[in-house]
């Protein structure tokens, strides 16, 4: 009996914990000219541009891989953007709290206008999600639609470093 209670407040104690981190996360407005400010916080550095929303199963798939990829690559700069109102905050918070993505860079869209955001980063995206973006230090990019394997994502980076 006493084991049972132990764990339920080691749970409980868990629980708490991770509500107060996901608390905590930090998410900037992804406005007009915002993905213009990212590259320019990245001038000169690689960059990956993971597009992602609290409906999309594929997404939820490749954040396991992200959260992989910054562990292996903590050099890496990755920025994550969710292309939900702020209205799923709160599950876009728990989404990133649960994925232990809130060390990452983590943006929301923030303007009635979507498809102006949308188009702003790339005039040939449609919505498609996931969305990646691979850029070089030169801030050439890559796009690529839909979940990816850890494989092609290393195969993404192994192309940045030259």
């Amino acid at each position: 009996m006493k084991i049972l209670r132990w764990l339920v407040w080691v749970a409980c104690v868990l629980a708490g914990w991770h509500s107060a981190v996901a608390d905590e996360i930090a998410f900037k407005p992804f406005r007009i000219d915002s993905y213009r400010q990212i590259l320019a916080e990245s001038a000169h550095a690689p960059l990956l541009l993971a597009i992602w929303s609290v409906d999309c199963p594929s997404c939820l798939k490749d954040m396991k891989n992200l959260r992989a990829l910054h562990e292996k690559h903590p050099e890496l700069k990755i920025v994550m953007l969710a292309v939900d109102d702020g209205e799923a905050l709160p599950e876009i918070r728990r989404i990133i709290g649960d994925e232990r993505l809130a060390a990452l860079e983590n943006w929301v869209f923030a303007d009635e206008t979507p498809e102006k955001l949308r188009y702003e980063i790339d005039p040939a995206w449609f919505g498609e999600l996931p969305r990646t973006y691979f850029f070089d230090a030169a801030h050439r990019r890559t796009g690529k639609s839909g979940a990816l394997t850890m494989d092609e994502f290393e195969a993404e980076l192994a192309k940045l470093k030259h």
